[in-house]
This record gives structure tokens, sequence and C-alpha cells, in this order.
């Protein structure tokens, strides 16, 4: 598609957006987001960038479907399931996270138990039918949902993903009966094994349904109101963009969508640049998020849990949140952002976060009425950011205020003087931001200095590089508009679709057959509806060794029969299960137990960026940072990006643009390479 491609993706402090001509012109804007309206803050940014030319493609990442999740506004949900599995939301999974915790608390189900109903009806497990679907008493229960305000209801019957008759017997019945209410039907939303997963997933799906609809269509409608009428597309949890209608039949997959968009950028631009093994930080006002690239490709997985303090798709570490098994990028999250709170409990130790102060009224340096020091205001104390202003002069800084809560609340309590103190809540950030970069590698057998840290966020490129050091991790790369790379990530996003078949059998030569049938089939969904001639299809299965409880995804081939790719995709396996989980066992029975197909249409991109600066620092300027005990107070040199070349440069210095700032500590080097890239390394640490 032609013309001018604008992305926008919405943060819980700021929002970015990027707009993207064709001869590769980027421009950026960071503004603070509108909680009252969301899409208010997007309308706007685009009137200011539009001018009289319409854009031709307006991207979207948003948080809307977490949130209504995190928390707890979505919609009142009704559940239907099997006689006798009305509980199953409440039983979950033996699993918690807190293995020395007895009392712990999982969070309340979505659906209250007073809203989740029975009907008689069961499948066997290879889908035979043992008690047909009781006509009376679907009646009975569609006349009595009929007197309760509900806006959505989920169905979930036992064994659905094998026969889905009785599934598409009730939605149809209740689509007749209720056509404003949102119906999530199992069958359609996750045709796979596990009942818990199945059954959790349909409700997350009816849960934020309605908001999110309401939400994509009042932003469609915006944008059109304004002239804006250009293709609508929504960055999808698994790293790719769809229309939204699409999204508003299947909300679920959007529950990850923010955090995915800035991982795909660094994947598309960290390989033009060489960068194959990448552990990529993002770091905003609320969050900090790291993920997995490895050999050019993203870490993706289907089992996720949203909601639990650290959202991650651990295979050892579950139970805390509610389980969404569609696919997604591998990304885990923390609760420890530029906007933490900063505060000395009853025991005199120095506490960080989770509690964030957002956009409004933000941290103390804003100015807008802020109560607690924050991770920012610490940032603002240590010289780490520019005093007067931030994003080009549109966000004020009062240094002063800043100073003084440390110098008079926190500096004191600790016995310590006000450097010292914000020293210790950098410090303290980065520790827990640290688990987030753990999660995605040493928690899966990768050993973090064996990648490239890559910085994003508007605040990844102030820690990122002490967070390498701490990892002994040697080379840290800042891309071009890190602090609004989840909008840029946007842009280089495939348009994607995606099929999924539960196929429980052994992985053996008389199962080829069957699968390839089945694999031809979504693969037909898959291409009518991305319908382009250049899509790139992908098939996968999910295997484990025979007797295992769980299964990794490998990737089949096309070229050949899978008759006759049997070993190399055993050897695949095995190769994979190593890495996961430190051993194999060759030679041991596979088992196929979902089938996979994924059809990706590249955006059209220009082969590079050219990124249009706004209001840069002046040249010559520097000012006193605090580097920590080691180093002390430092004067340091405060440049731009094009200060910077291929030459290494040893630090301190502080990189300054709009989008955000990077800190160079004194014992690192600093270079710009032919990518517009920032590197910064250690050199031989380890």
């Amino acid at each position: 598609m032609s013309g001018i491609r604008i992305a926008a993706d919405i943060g819980g402090t700021f929002t970015d957006v990027a707009c993207l001509h064709p001869d590769g012109r980027l421009v950026t804007r960071k503004v603070p987001s509108t909680p009252q309206d969301y899409a208010a803050a997007i309308v706007d940014t685009m009137d200011e960038l539009a001018g009289e030319t319409p854009f031709a493609e307006i991207l979207h990442a948003s948080t809307v479907a977490t949130n209504a999740i995190l928390e707890g506004k979505g919609a009142r949900t009704a559940l239907i399931t099997t006689r006798g599995f009305r509980d199953v939301l409440e039983l979950r999974r033996i699993r918690v996270p807190r293995l020395y915790e007895p009392l712990y608390e999982k969070p309340a189900p979505l659906v209250p138990r007073r809203l989740r109903f029975e009907l008689t009806e069961r499948m066997d497990a290879r889908g035979q039918v043992l008690t047909p679907l009781d006509s009376d008493e679907t009646e009975a229960l569609i006349a009595h949902l009929a007197t309760l305000d509900v806006e959505a209801v989920a169905v979930c019957f036992l064994h659905a993903h094998v026969n889905d008759a009785h599934e598409r017997a009730l939605a149809a019945r209740l689509r007749a009966a209720f056509p404003d209410r949102f119906i999530s039907v199992s069958s359609e939303v996750l045709p796979e094994i596990r009942e818990y997963e199945r059954c959790s997933t349909t409700v997350a799906n009816a849960y934020i349904g309605p908001p999110v609809a309401r939400y994509l269509r009042s932003l469609s409608d915006r944008l059109k109101a304004a002239g804006q009428g250009g293709r609508l597309l929504m960055m999808q949890s698994s790293g790719g963009v769809q229309q939204i209608e699409t999204i508003i039949a299947r909300p679920a997959t959007v529950v990850e969508s923010g955090p995915a968009a800035g991982v795909v950028g660094v994947a598309r631009m960290g390989a033009r640049a060489g960068y194959e093994r990448i552990i990529t930080f993002d770091m905003g006002g609320t969050t900090a998020k790291a993920a997995m690239i490895e050999d050019g490709r993203i870490a993706s997985t289907s089992e996720y849990e949203v909601g639990g303090g650290i959202s991650l798709s651990s295979r050892l570490v579950k139970g805390g949140g509610y389980a969404l098994k569609l696919p997604v990028v591998d990304v885990s999250e923390v609760g420890a952002g530029g906007g933490s709170m900063v505060r000395v409990d009853a025991a005199g130790a120095l506490r960080v976060g989770p509690e964030s102060a957002g956009a409004h009224p933000g941290p103390l340096c804003y100015g807008r009425g802020g109560t607690a020091p924050t991770v920012t205001d610490a940032n603002v104390v240590l010289g780490y950011l520019n005093p007067e202003a931030l994003a080009g002069g549109t966000v004020p800084i009062d240094a002063g205020a800043a100073r003084q809560a440390f110098a008079q609340e926190v500096a004191p309590v600790l016995g310590c003087d006000m450097h010292q103190a914000a020293f210790g809540v950098h410090r303290l950030a980065n520790v827990s931001m640290m688990r987030a970069v753990k999660a995605v590698s040493t928690y899966r057998g990768r050993d973090p200095r064996d990648f490239t840290l890559f910085c994003f966020g508007g605040n990844g490129g102030v820690h990122g590089a002490m967070i390498a050091r701490e990892l002994d991790m040697t080379r840290v790369v800042v891309p071009p508009a890190a602090g609004v790379y989840s909008a840029v990530g946007l842009l280089f996003a495939d348009f994607e679709a995606s099929r999924s078949r539960a196929f429980l059998a052994p992985f053996d030569a008389a199962m080829a057959g069957r699968a390839g049938a089945v694999l031809e089939a979504m693969q037909a969904e898959v291409a009518t509806e991305l319908d382009d001639p250049e899509a790139v299809i992908r098939w996968s299965a999910d295997l484990r060794y025979t007797g295992q409880a769980f299964e990794l995804p490998i990737d089949l081939p096309r070229d050949v029969p899978l008759a006759d790719a049997l070993e190399d995709v055993r050897r695949a396996f095995d190769a994979e299960h190593e890495k996961a989980y430190g051993h194999a066992m060759p030679g041991k029975g596979l088992q196929v137990v979902n089938l996979r197909v994924l059809g990706s249409v590249a955006p059209p991109t220009p082969g590079g960026l050219a990124l249009q600066p706004v209001a840069p620092p002046p040249p010559g300027q520097s000012r006193t940072v605090h580097f920590g005990e080691t180093f002390g107070l430092c004067d340091t040199p405060i440049l731009r990006r094009h200060d910077l070349d291929a030459t290494p440069r040893q630090g301190p210095a502080i990189i300054e643009e709009y989008e955000g700032t990077t800190v160079v500590p004194p014992d690192a080097t600093v270079h710009r390479d032919g990518f517009d890239n920032i590197v910064i390394d250690y050199g031989d640490r380890i």
C-alpha cells in the first residue's frame, strides 16, 4: 500500500506516534496519554501531522484489552458449560506462583459463580456424542439469560475442540436471541486441547469483547470524522497486524498488543544491522518489558498469563493470572517504570513500585500535582534527565521539586545524602526490571551474556546500560526514535492471519497424510483471509515426547511431504527440547498435539529511515551527573545522536533526543553505527 502510513501506541503515561513517508522520512511525536479518552491523543496528533494529506494506513496498538482485565472493568459476562464443569475457572491448575505462601489467593474468576450455568450434553474425547444437547434446557436457559444484565456470553463445552456441533447449535440460538450481546465460543476462539486453558481464553475473549469493540468503533468513527478514512489496523499479541473487524470478533488476540510492536521493530531493524541474538528492553512510564530474538526469530509462545504481577509465559511459574492460550510474542513484563512511586516502608527499607503515578498527575517534577517521588524524579536528581524539559520542550521539568522530595523526604530516613538516595532508587528499579530480562533468557536456558541488549521506550536508554552492567552483558544498542519505538515497530509489522487445530496423534508415517490434509485446509482459510499472492505461509506443530504434559512448537516443511521429513522434524524437536530444558531423549516416541498455519504479508517499508529531528539540544553543553559510589559526580557532556560517529568515545555522556535520553556510564564507550544506532560497549568484562 503506497502513501503515508502512521502508527500510534498508547501507553499508560505517553502516547507515541510515528509517521512514515514513502521516501523513508520518519516523523515522530510523544504526547501525554489521555486516560479519560485514549483516542483523543491519537486524533489530535494526527491532525497536527496530516496537513491536507490523508493517511493511507493507520496502525494502532493499545492496552485497552489488558487494562480491562487488570482493572476488572470488562463486560459483565455469563458462562455456559457442560453439566458438572461449572467450576473449571475456580479449579484452574494446581500450580501457584508462590511456593512458600500456603494462603496465597488466586485472582477471582472473570465470571462469578452465580453467572456460570450448566447444560446437559456430553462428547467423549474422540468427538462421539454421549449425551445430546438438551433442547428444553437450552430454551429455558436462554429465557433466563434474557432477564440478566449481562453484555457477553461465553460458551465452552467439554471436548468441543474435537466436535463442535453442540457449541455451534447453542451459539446460533444465542446469537438469534441476543443480537446485541457478545457471544464467545471456544471452538471459534481456541479449538485446541486443554479444558481449563480453552475455557479461560474463551471467557477472557468475552470479558474484553464489548469494551474493545466500543473503543475501536469509537476510534474509527472519530478518524473518519476527521477526514482520515485510511485502512485501520491493530497490532495483535502475535506480532502481526489485523483489520479491526477481525479484532472485534476475537479481542483476546490483542491483550498484549502494545509490547509486541517494539519487539517486531527491533527484529526487523536489528537484522538489517547484523544483530541476530537480541534481548529487547522496553521501559516506559508504568511497566518494563523484555523479549528474546534468537537467530533473527522472535521468541513466541501460546502459553501466557495476564494479571499476575509479572506477566510472563514461563512454563515453570504459573497460577498467578488468567490463562490465555493464543499466539503471543514471548514478552515478560514487570510493574516498574519511570512513574513507579518511591517510598520507605515501616522497617526503613526503600521500595520502588509497583504503584505508578501514571500520566496524571505523573512524577513530582512534572508539576501536575504529583504527591510522591518516582523513578523519573530520581533520574532528574542524578542528572540523567534534562532538568528543564523533556520531549523537545513539550514536558516542562521542575527539578527543584524532585530534589526537595529526595533531600527532605527520602534521604533523611535512609541516613544518606540526596544523590545516594536517588541512585539507590535507580539501582533498585534496575534490579526489579532485571527480572523481566532474566525471565526471557536465564529462565529459558539462555545466557544473557550471549545477547545484545536493545533498549527502547521512553526510559530504556536511561536504564539500559546500567542493567547490562549488572548482567555482564557487553553491548547495548539504542535505535533511532527509541523513545517511540513501539510506534515505529508497528510500521514494520506483517499483516497476519493464523489458524490452529487440535490433532492428538503419534508422530509417525500413519499420521503424516492426515496431518497434511488438515494443514492444507487451514492454509486455504488463511490464504483467503489474506487475499495476497505475496503471502508467506508457515506450518508448525506442537510436539512432545510421549507421556509428557506440555509441548514445544516446531516448524514443519511445506516443500516436501511430511512423511519424508519425519526424521528432520524429530531432530529439530530434540534440539529445541535441549535448549528449553537442558536435555533431550533421542529415540523416544513423539506425539502431535496441535497443528498451526501462519500466513503473513510484509508491509511496504523503505530500505532505510531518515528520522526528522525535533528540537535537539544545542551543542557544547554539559552538566554534573551522579554515577554511584564508584564514580560519584562527573562533569558529563550533553550530546546529540549525530555528534557521535564510528569512532568509540569514552563515557560518561548523556545523549538527549526528542523521543528520549541515553545514559553512557564512565566505564563504557559509545559510538554510532552505519544504521544510526547508538552502540554502548563495556568491552570484554566477562
